[in-house]
C-alpha cells in the first residue's frame, strides 16, 4: 500500500514542523477575533475576505478529510502516482482545515453583531462564490456515474489554490485606499507567515527522505498555498510597517486618518491599536 519512512528523525521532524506549522496556522486566526471583540467593531477588516476566506478553507477541508480518511479514495492517489508514494495529507492538515472553518464562520458571525460602518460584501465577490459552488456541484454529478472521487476533490483542492490567490487582494487594496491597516491584525499576518514557512518545510522534509518531489506536486494545493501565503504575508507586512505604519499618541492610542471616507462614517468611534 503506501510507502514508509526511510529515517525515523525525518519522519518525527515532519510530524513536528507540521503540528507547528498547524499551531501557527490555527492561532493566526485569533489576533483578528480578538481585535473585533477589543473594538467591538470590524470596520477595517475586508468582509469580500471573509467570504472567500471561508470558501476556501470549506474547500480544502473536503479535499484533506476524503482524501486522508478514505481508503477509496487513497488508492485511486496510489493507482495514479504509485503505489510507493505516501499520501500527502498529514492529521495536522485535517485538523487545520476543522479549525479554520470554524475560526472563519465566527469572524463572519462577528460581523453581524459589531459596527461594521457602510461596508459590504461587494457584488463582484458574491458573483465568484455562487459560480464556484455551482461549478463544485456540476463537477460532483460528473464525478458520481465514474465514483471518480480522487478527480473530485482535486478539482476541490484546485477552488482552494484559486480563493488563496485572490482571497487577500480586496484587503491589499482596502488598506491601500485607506493608507492604514487599522483594523487588520498584523498578529493574524505574522503567524500566517511562520505557518506557510513551515508548511513549505514539512514537504520538503517529506520529499528529502522519499527521495522524490511527488508530494509537491501530487498534492499541488498545498505547495501553492504555501507559496501564495508567504507572498501575500510579506506584502501585509509591508503596508503595515513601512508604508502605513501606525502612529500613536503620547498614552499610546493609534492616531486615526483615514484618507477614504466611505469605508467609515463620521460617527464611528477611534480605533485602538491592532493586536
Amino acid at each position: 500500500m503506501s510507502s514508509s519512512w526511510n529515517s525515523v528523525g525525518l519522519a518525527i521532524l515532519y510530524q513536528v514542523l507540521g503540528w507547528v506549522a498547524f499551531a501557527a496556522w490555527s492561532f493566526s486566526f485569533y489576533p483578528q477575533v480578538l481585535l473585533n471583540y477589543k473594538r467591538k467593531s470590524v470596520v477595517g477588516l475586508n468582509f469580500d475576505f471573509l467570504v472567500l476566506n471561508l470558501t476556501k478553507h470549506s474547500s480544502y477541508l473536503i479535499y484533506n478529510a476524503a482524501l486522508f480518511f478514505s481508503p477509496f479514495i487513497q488508492q485511486q492517489y496510489h493507482d495514479k502516482y504509485g503505489d510507493k508514494e505516501m499520501i500527502p495529507v498529514a492529521a495536522n492538515d485535517v485538523a487545520f482545515s476543522l479549525h479554520a472553518v470554524a475560526l472563519t464562520a465566527f469572524t463572519v458571525f462577528q460581523v453581524f453583531i459589531y459596527e461594521r460602518g457602510t461596508q459590504k460584501v461587494s457584488k463582484v465577490c458574491i458573483s465568484i462564490s455562487a459560480i464556484v459552488w455551482i461549478a463544485a456541484l456540476v463537477c460532483l454529478i460528473i464525478a458520481w456515474p465514474k465514483s471518480d472521487w480522487l478527480w473530485l476533490i482535486d478539482v476541490f483542492n484546485s477552488i482552494q489554490v484559486g480563493m488563496t490567490a485572490i482571497k487577500y487582494i480586496p484587503q491589499a487594496i482596502m488598506n491601500f485606499r485607506r493608507k492604514s491597516t487599522i483594523g487588520w491584525s498584523v498578529g493574524n499576518i505574522l503567524l500566517d507567515l511562520t505557518g506557510g514557512v513551515l508548511n513549505f518545510c514539512q514537504m520538503g522534509v517529506q520529499s528529502i527522505d522519499q527521495h522524490t518531489l511527488v508530494n509537491f506536486y501530487g498534492n499541488i494545493g498545498k505547495t501553492l498555498l504555501s507559496l501564495e501565503t508567504v507572498f501575500f504575508d510579506v506584502l501585509f507586512i509591508i503596508q503595515h510597517y513601512v508604508l502605513y505604519p501606525v502612529k500613536k499618541d503620547e498614552n499610546g492610542k493609534a492616531i486615526i486618518s483615514e484618507r477614504v471616507a466611505p469605508l467609515i462614517r463620521p460617527s464611528d468611534k477611534p480605533e485602538e491599536d491592532n493586536v
